[in-house]
């Protein structure tokens, strides 16, 4: 089955401009194209689906809506971006430079669970986010009809279209595998991404009426910021759980269950839907390997993340001075003034 895989993760290009400031209801083209001009956009967009190294069906869905690469360029840099936000005090800080991400993913960790689960869940919330803003040809606003009290409701502004979103990434990712144990804790990981993104969703409204009384309301939904899904993610991957394969006997299909024999400070919990999974322990991280280039050199953060990052090779201190803006202040109009503050500062890094 194809499925989102997270190695596309270590491009981070920058999201355009253009991504941001929209509300929805500009037209997918401002200027009106030659044939010559939409041809080559066409070209542009096939490259960026090509490069993106997408397996069979996903290129042929990448192709098929002009929106889609960007969104695929946005997700993987939002979710590689988060991924190294939420392990920057951690032994493995989301080192995903070519040759240490291949080896990774050839590995059930859970390190690997969590990177499935931040790759869909990037690309849920890129994609219902895209729809909202106008730049997909193949879905727009969300319009939400199953909200309480419709009636009372009067529907505006534009919603994240997240029904849509799921749709196309179930898609994206391809059929639940039958036997495979690593496929299925990877296909099992990638909902959890999307789950916690639906899990998030919450409705916003504005009154309308004369004096502030809210006579009218104006609704649409809206996704958990992406930050929020990342710490849900991580706090996931502290409680994940190892796994192992059974197969049911009334369909003959496997299924995910505890390891057969019980292993010391594992858990025999049957994990559920919304459980991160892996298969495999973790390596320590500490040393350079296949895995990562370890924590030599690396800067940690004294009585706080020294002791765990440098893996009791303990730390060295190099004092600097450092010159920054300081005592800023508004001026009308319209410019900040600052002085420049000197201070001495101690940084720390991990011993060899």
């Amino acid at each position: 089955a194809a499925l989102l895989r997270p190695r596309l993760l270590a491009c981070t290009p920058r999201p355009s401009a253009a991504y941001f400031g929209l509300t929805g209801n500009e037209p997918l083209t401002i200027l009106p194209l030659t044939s010559e001009m939409e041809e080559a956009a066409v070209k542009a967009h096939y490259k960026v689906c090509d490069r993106l190294k997408l397996e069979k069906k996903q290129r042929r869905m990448c192709r098929r809506d002009p929106g889609v690469a960007e969104t695929l360029m946005e997700a993987i840099s939002m979710s590689a971006l988060e991924c190294q936000y939420q392990f920057r005090f951690e032994r493995w800080n989301c080192t995903l430079e070519g040759r240490y991400r291949a080896s990774l993913l050839k590995r059930g960790f859970k390190e690997t669970a969590f990177l499935y689960a931040i790759s869909s869940a990037g690309l849920t919330h890129a994609m219902a986010k895209a729809c909202s803003a106008g730049r997909m040809e193949r879905c727009t606003c969300d319009e939400a009809p199953d909200l309480e009290n419709r009636e009372a409701w009067q529907w505006g502004g534009c919603g994240d279209n997240l029904k849509y979103s799921n749709k196309f990434v179930k898609e994206f990712l391809g059929r639940k595998p039958n036997k495979d144990l690593r496929a299925r804790v990877d296909f099992h990981n990638n909902l959890v991404g999307m789950k916690v993104i639906k899990a998030g969703v919450e409705t916003t409204c504005k009154c309308h009426g004369v004096s502030g009384s809210c006579t009218v309301r104006t609704c649409w939904r809206q996704l958990s910021p992406f930050h929020e899904i990342g710490k849900q993610l991580k706090q996931k991957y502290e409680t994940s759980l190892k796994v192992g394969s059974t197969t049911n006997e009334a369909t003959g299909e496997g299924d995910i269950s505890p390891p057969k024999k019980s292993i010391p400070g594992h858990s025999d919990q049957i994990p559920r839907t919304t459980d991160l999974v892996y298969i495999d322990d973790s390596p320590s991280f500490c040393l350079m390997s296949r895995y990562s280039p370890g924590t030599s050199g690396r800067k940690c953060y004294k009585d706080k993340n020294c002791d765990s990052i440098c893996c009791g090779r303990g730390h060295n201190t190099q004092s600097r001075v450092v010159t920054r803006p300081c005592q800023c202040q508004v001026r009308w109009c319209c410019y900040v003034e600052c002085k420049q503050c000197t201070q001495r500062e101690e940084v720390y890094t991990c011993k060899d």
